[in-house]
């Protein structure tokens, strides 16, 4: 079932049961803190970012950037780097921290980090793409491209459909991969690959956690299982039509899976994970699984989004569709109050009236937070390169402060600043 590279230690049993305290640190962001949340009992809320009343000046400038990516940093973070996108001309940047921790060496502006499930809207905008050309359709069911997989323990292929698969309400339970919870469990774990098959295996150990269509959870497996239709409706892996269809058009030139490489390119920021002991490990070397395996920048990031909101990407009653949202479960909005799921797209309140759309990810280290303006005029990325699992507070303060950061940008106006 698991395979290791031969420098990586021996794999040990035990490390494969399907303990939830286990998988809540290190390879999923959004599940790792609401499970901690969960599990904790902790009583946080996020409130929604400051007002535009409360900005003194008009505008968001260069400073106001760098005084939001200071704001992250602070809470432990050791590097940050954010850009906002307005379109033609300069965009804004900032970086705070380091590229290392115990250097002097600067963050890069530009640098490499991995996307985690970002990658999401990607792997659902092909699918629209497909949906659009008539290769396949919303309401067909896994059953029908993928016969036999998802069966047993209650799991009916023949009941759920692609759009449920977009859109987290499969009742799919979520994979149940190893994570790491300590520094020992990071270095016997980093090395593991699993097949999409093997995946979908551990989740069909599970019954679903619903009935398709009636709840919603966040199932990284359902996004797995998505890579496998694609791949029956084109003949393709499905990294390659993500490659064709919407990398290289776009001219993201500088987003690409890593594979079984566990480094990224250079330049990059290293990814640190703050462990439930306190203890803070370098944790950039691993490999991930896919589709969350995607490493980029956030220029790329930032035209993703602009081209997709822009409609360069998909018809608009595909857009429309992939815009039409459902509530997500409690221990999600902990992240995004009043947040919705759409396929593949997140929906959340901006401070100044309406909302904006994004896809966060968080895993190997990389915390990243992005958002676009209804029509993908004003786009923002701030990528985060360590991973606070020391407590739910401080992982809920840490998606808090990028939040903020996100919506002043895409508000156009400062928060609130010191003296005002």
């Amino acid at each position: 079932m698991t395979s290791t590279s031969p420098s990586s230690p021996p794999h040990h049993p035990d490390n494969d049961r399907p303990d939830r305290q286990r998988r809540r640190i290190g390879k999923r962001w959004l599940a790792a803190a609401s499970a901690a949340l969960v599990t904790a009992g902790a009583a946080v809320a996020i409130q929604l970012p400051a007002g535009a009343h409360e900005a003194t000046a008009p505008g968001y400038r260069q400073d106001d950037l760098r005084r939001d990516t200071d704001a992250i940093q602070a809470l432990g973070i050791i590097g940050v780097q954010a850009r906002v996108t307005t379109g033609p001309g300069r965009d804004l940047v900032a970086t705070s921290g380091v590229a290392e921790a115990g250097t002097g060496r600067p963050v890069p502006r530009d640098g490499y980090f991995r996307m985690a499930s970002t990658g999401k809207a990607l792997v659902a905008t092909v699918v629209l793409q497909l949906v659009d050309e008539g290769k396949l359709a919303l309401d067909d069911t896994v059953d029908h491209w993928l016969p036999g997989l998802v069966d047993g323990n209650g799991n009916d292929g023949c009941r759920i459909t692609i759009r449920q698969l977009l859109q987290h309400t499969s009742g799919i339970h979520d994979d149940d991969l190893p994570g790491y919870t300590t520094p020992r469990e990071y270095n016997e774990r980093r090395y593991d690959t699993y097949t999409p098959q093997q995946i979908v295996a551990r989740a069909m150990r599970h019954r679903p956690d619903f009935p398709p269509g009636m709840g919603w959870s966040y199932s990284n497996t359902g996004y797995v299982l998505l890579d496998l239709i694609i791949e029956k409706a084109t003949g393709h892996p499905w990294h390659r039509e993500i490659e064709d269809r919407v990398l290289k058009p776009l001219g993201m030139h500088h987003t690409y899976l890593p594979g079984s490489t566990p480094t990224l390119r250079s330049p990059h920021a290293n990814g640190y994970q703050v462990f439930p002991s306190g203890e803070r490990v370098d944790v950039t070397e691993q490999i991930l699984p896919d589709p969350g395996s995607y490493a980029s920048t956030t220029a790329d990031v930032n035209r993703f989004f602009q081209a997709l909101l822009g409609g360069k990407l998909l018809s608009q009653a595909r857009l429309t569709e992939m815009r039409d949202t459902v509530p997500v479960n409690q221990d999600i909005r902990a992240f995004w109050p009043r947040g919705r799921y759409g396929l593949g797209l997140v929906e959340r309140p901006l401070s100044c009236g309406g909302s904006y759309w994004s896809h966060e990810g968080g895993n190997g280290g990389y915390i990243t937070l992005n958002g676009a303006t209804e029509n993908g005029s004003r786009t923002v990325t701030v990528s985060m390169s360590t991973a606070l699992g020391d407590s739910p507070g401080n992982a809920l303060l840490q998606e808090q402060a990028a939040s903020n950061l996100v919506d002043h940008a895409l508000c156009d106006t400062p928060g609130k600043r010191q003296g005002a």
